[in-house]
């Protein structure tokens, strides 16, 4: 029988071991212990690649494709062809223009080499004739005076001597239009200049049939096939300058508060997820689009990694503020925290014990705690009830 009692009393101490120590002492919980770290808040938002600027490539005359020797999608440098037109007008147009530069060249030089002199000569005939007639009329003077020619002689002498006056004035002029600044010099000068501008025109068009890079980029689009009769006007190839590339991503207004140039953010292709990337907010638009209740925000690229393209669609994580070595408090562990008295749960003298507190910022899945906390308390779990006697259970290895 002293067996049996003994047995029974053993198993009754074990028992009230068992059950009796959560009673007396507290039941074991995970709890948090508070310890200061860095937070940060951050903005998530969604959008596209897109250069600074896109060039739309066209033509600026009438024309059939003759080569088109791109692709789209393919790298291109400044100067390298792109689209090739039928040009057999255009060259015998610029033919014809050249050669009416050759004639108004011939022109001048006719007006130097041959007019001037041929004008000069003619000065110095008309010069001598009038030389001629005014000793002439001397002579008649001079006989008329003397009663030896009657007045019919002299005045024909006078006659002689104006017109070889007039001639003379006539082939002055003539010559004076020769020279450098005359009419004739002039129109020969003006003529040249217009069938010059007319062959400046000609082969400018002509180069207008061979459509070229401006610049370094990447071809992204391209409508355009050999045999096709382009405008004016016309898009038929839009290429992304090499260079700079930034970001360009819609987020929601409430946010707008939040971020400001400079903000440095983390971004991913949504191709290549596992890959982040460096960004900077560059530029935030002043309006709100008001179909879609967000804001534009443009986001520089400093470093794009070699598989990011154009329009590709990318997440961005923007950092808009930090606290350095902060009490923090999991998100899951506060109660009531949109009230005006958020609260935790601490444990205290071994107890759960609520514990009002002051909140700071909010990061992802915590808060800064600003009064109510030091370093080193211990938060038990939301759902413990209030007053419940507590232990700390050993940290998870």
């Amino acid at each position: 029988m002293r067996p049996l009692l003994v047995l029974s009393g053993v198993a009754a101490l074990a028992l009230a071991l068992v059950f009796g120590t959560p009673l007396v002492l507290g039941q074991r919980v995970q709890v948090v212990t508070l310890t200061p770290r860095d937070l940060v808040r951050s903005v998530v938002a969604t959008g596209h690649v897109e250069a600074p600027h896109r060039v739309e490539i066209g033509s600026q005359v009438v024309g059939t494709v003759k080569l088109v020797p791109v692709d789209e999608g393919q790298t291109v440098k400044a100067g390298q062809r792109l689209v090739e037109l039928d040009d057999a007008e255009l060259r015998a147009a610029a033919r014809e223009a050249d050669v009416a530069v050759l004639q108004a060249q011939a022109r001048v030089r006719q007006l130097q080499e041959v007019q001037r002199p041929v004008a000069a000569q003619a000065q110095r005939q008309a010069q001598a004739t009038l030389d001629n007639a005014q000793a002439q009329w001397r002579r008649q003077q001079d006989l008329y005076n003397q009663g030896y020619v009657g007045q019919a002689a002299l005045d024909d002498a006078r006659k002689s001597l104006a017109l070889a006056d007039a001639q003379l004035g006539a082939a002055r002029k003539q010559l004076d239009a020769t020279q450098a600044g005359g009419s004739d010099a002039a129109v020969a000068v003006a003529a040249l200049a217009q069938a010059r501008a007319g062959a400046d025109l000609a082969h400018a068009r002509l180069r207008y049939a061979t459509l070229t890079a401006p610049e370094d980029g990447q071809l992204i689009s391209r409508g355009v096939e050999r045999g096709d009769v382009v405008q004016p006007g016309k898009t038929l190839m839009v290429l992304s300058p090499a260079g700079e590339t930034q970001l360009v991503v819609q987020f929601d207004e409430k946010h707008l508060g939040l971020l400001a140039p400079g903000q440095r953010a983390l971004a991913s292709a949504d191709a290549f997820a596992d890959q982040r990337f460096g960004a900077e907010v560059a530029y935030i638009n002043p309006g709100v689009d008001l179909q879609r209740g967000s804001v534009e925000v443009k986001m520089r690229v400093p470093q794009p990694p070699a598989y990011l393209r154009q329009d590709m669609t990318v997440s961005v994580d923007v950092e808009v503020a930090r606290r350095n070595q902060v009490l923090v408090v999991p998100l899951d562990l506060l109660h009531d925290a949109g009230s005006t008295s958020p609260w935790v749960l601490k444990l205290a003298d071994g107890r759960a014990r609520r514990q009002v507190v002051r909140l700071g910022l909010r990061g992802a899945g915590a808060v800064e705690v600003l009064e109510g906390l030091r370093t080193g308390d211990q938060l038990a779990p939301a759902d413990t009830r209030e007053g419940a006697r507590l232990r700390a259970a050993a940290p998870s290895p």
